[in-house]
C-alpha cells in the first residue's frame, strides 16, 4: 500500500470529522487509535467535545492530541447536540475531503488508503462511501452489510450511504453543513442534500468494509428503536428533500428498517 500511495497521482489531506460527547474511555481509545493506525498517512482528525460532563473525555482527547500533531481538538462552551458539534468540528477540517466517524466506531487500518486510492481512479469523485459491518463489545465483528452502487431510491428509504462516507470538503461547505433540528438523522440529511447537487458519475461505491459501527445498548448499531426521534428527524430530512425538487408531491412515514416513500 506504500508503494501504492507513492505513486498516486494525487494524495489529497482528509479530515476526519468526529463529534465527542461523554463517550466511555475505552470505546473512544479503541477510536482514536483505529485511526493512528490507517496506512493512508495524509489525514486529520478534527474533534469537537460537545461539553463532555465527564473530565475523562477531555483527558484522553489531550493525550492522543499531544501524541499526533494531525489530531486537532476544540471544546465546545455549551452542549449543543450531534449537528452543532459536527459543525464544530468541520470549522476546524482544512483537508480537500471530509471523512464522518463516529466517537465509539472503529476504520479499518486500509480505510483511508481504499479512499485514496479510489478518489486518484476517478478523480472527479465528490462523494465515496464503503461497505460496513458491526462490532461488540468483546471487538466480534458481525452482520456485513454490502452495498449498491449509486441508488438514489435506497437513499429515499434509508441511509444507505452512512458509514463511510466521504465528501468533497467544498460541497458540504456548499450546502452548510449539518443542520440543527435533524439531529439523530443528520448524516441522512446530509447525504440527501449533498447527492442533490451532484450526478451519478461523481458518486462512487468501494465494496469493502472500511468501517466498524460500534453495537451497544445505546448505539442504533444494536437497535432501530434505541434513539426513537431519529424516525420523525429521517422522515422530515426526506420530505424536505422530495419538495425540493418540486415536481413529486410523497408522504413519508417510518416502518421497520428505514422509511416508505
Amino acid at each position: 500500500m506504500e508503494t501504492r500511495i507513492a505513486g498516486f497521482a494525487r494524495r489529497p489531506l482528509v479530515s476526519i470529522v468526529m463529534p465527542v460527547y461523554n463517550t466511555p474511555e475505552q470505546w473512544l481509545r479503541l477510536c482514536l487509535d483505529s485511526v493512528l493506525a490507517q496506512t493512508y498517512p495524509h489525514w486529520q482528525l478534527c474533534i469537537a467535545d460537545d461539553a463532555s460532563p465527564d473530565p475523562r473525555v477531555g483527558e484522553v482527547l489531550a493525550e492522543y492530541a499531544a501524541r499526533d500533531a494531525r489530531i486537532k481538538v476544540v471544546r465546545r462552551e455549551v452542549n449543543g447536540h450531534i449537528s452543532a458539534a459536527s459543525n464544530s468540528a468541520l470549522e476546524i477540517a482544512t483537508g480537500d475531503y471530509v471523512a464522518l466517524l463516529d466517537h465509539d466506531d472503529e476504520l479499518a487500518p486500509h480505510a483511508l488508503y481504499m479512499v485514496a486510492k479510489a478518489l486518484d481512479e476517478r478523480p472527479g469523485l465528490r462523494l465515496v462511501y464503503s461497505d460496513e459491518d458491526k462490532i461488540d463489545e468483546q471487538g466480534n465483528r458481525f452482520a456485513p452489510y454490502f452495498k449498491p452502487d449509486w441508488n438514489p431510491e435506497l437513499l429515499l428509504s434509508q441511509n444507505y450511504v452512512c458509514h463511510l462516507s466521504v465528501y468533497d470538503a467544498a460541497l458540504l461547505r456548499e450546502i452548510g453543513g449539518f443542520r440543527v433540528g435533524f439531529e439523530g438523522s443528520q448524516d441522512h440529511d446530509l447525504a440527501l442534500r449533498a447527492t442533490a447537487r451532484l450526478s451519478s458519475d461523481e458518486i462512487g461505491h468501494i465494496p469493502h468494509i472500511l468501517y466498524h459501527w460500534r453495537a451497544i445498548a445505546s448505539s442504533t448499531a444494536l437497535s432501530g428503536t434505541a434513539k426513537s426521534y431519529t424516525d420523525d428527524a429521517g422522515a422530515r430530512a426526506i420530505t424536505e428533500y422530495l419538495h425540493a425538487r418540486g415536481d413529486i408531491e410523497a408522504a413519508v412515514e417510518p416502518v421497520t428498517g428505514g422509511y416508505r416513500v
